[in-house]
């Protein structure tokens, strides 16, 4: 039977396979469209084996919201092409759904979720990986629950690549989108300065102090003036102890300078401020409530949140490919491979 272009272009959208592997499938199966499939998929699940141990850091995230619940999930795959097929935001999109009316207690009880379609979630990344050519695979997934009266903001930035959530109280779902979107932008791994671990703090003292080390350096040779090193770097390491210390030198320089003892109290609380502004860049970096707010950065988002009497509960940011060691490519090389192979 001959093969003709309408029937190549509709094993295509049944299946989401390469034109030439359609054609061909259609000419080995003498144009039985049934067939064609089936060879397709046995062919490609071939294949997704050998596709397993591939580096998948490209993808899309989505959301979904249903009543008091929202999921956040990342499905990956091999190159950002792959993530504007519409078969893979179909099954991102499919999925984020899936895992919303089941909740899932982790990552394997979600892959052992039964699809619309009948097929384990497992089996349909398989079925993908065979059918778009490349790994696909769930990495990861949050689900958050709000009260009534609380109000999520959902937002999705650069492409779908970076998805948030936020749940305000006492806020409009305008005032906790903003926050999402501040969130997109500034990359808040915590709440609050309190959720940080110690230990990760002194460690980044000590690299934040050997980086502005080595920029005096370099300041020092150009004649520029040096930046001051930080005492501190979190609220943590403000103990009123330390604080106590600080009030006590504040004042020494105030008398020092002649200032009258009366309107001390005027002046010392804004330095204290300033001191713990200069003291706090770990906290301004991690914690969303320390950092400057991006729609008023005369305020941190805990001010902001004050000033509006809405406070923020908790938040969820998912970023496309974040910590995955993505392998360097050499696509000449890979083309010769598939020429040769």
């Amino acid at each position: 039977m001959a093969v003709t272009a309408q029937m190549v272009k509709e094993l295509r959208e049944k299946t989401g396979a390469g034109m030439m592997d359609c054609k061909k499938a259609l000419v080995e199966t003498d144009g039985d469209m049934e067939k064609a499939i089936a060879h397709l998929r046995e062919k490609g699940m071939a294949n997704a084996a050998k596709k397993a141990d591939r580096v998948a850091a490209e993808g899309l995230t989505d959301i979904y919201v249903d009543g008091n619940f929202a999921t956040v999930i990342e499905i990956n795959s091999e190159t950002d092409f792959v993530a504007k097929n519409e078969q893979f935001v179909t099954l991102v999109a499919d999925t984020a759904k899936l895992i919303s009316d089941n909740k899932p207690a982790g990552l394997e009880a979600a892959l052992a979720l039964t699809t619309a379609s009948g097929k384990v979630l497992s089996e349909a990344l398989i079925e993908a990986t065979a059918v778009i050519g490349e790994k696909i695979e769930l990495r990861r997934f949050q689900i958050i629950e709000k009260t009534d009266a609380q109000v999520f903001g959902a937002y999705k930035h650069a492409g779908s690549r970076i998805a948030v959530v936020t749940v305000v109280e006492n806020g409009s779902e305008q005032v906790a989108k903003d926050i999402a979107m501040h969130i997109a932008a500034m990359k808040p791994t915590v709440l609050s300065y309190t959720d940080l671990d110690v230990s990760f703090i002194e460690e980044e003292v000590v690299a934040l102090r050997a980086r502005i080390e080595i920029e005096n350096e370099d300041r020092k040779r150009t004649g520029k003036t040096l930046l001051r090193i930080p005492e501190f770097a979190s609220k943590l390491q403000l103990t009123d102890a330390v604080m106590a210390e600080v009030r006590t030198r504040l004042e020494a320089e105030l008398k020092e300078q002649g200032k009258p003892e009366q309107i001390w109290d005027k002046i010392i609380p804004g330095q204290l401020d300033k001191f713990i502004k200069d003291n706090t860049e770990v906290d301004q970096t991690y914690a969303l409530l320390s950092q400057s707010y991006i729609m008023d950065d005369s305020k941190t988002v805990e001010k902001y949140l004050e000033s509006i009497s809405a406070t923020m509960s908790t938040f969820a940011r998912i970023e496309v490919g974040e910590g995955i060691e993505k392998k360097e490519v050499d696509f000449a090389e890979e083309v010769m491979s598939q020429v040769r192979g």
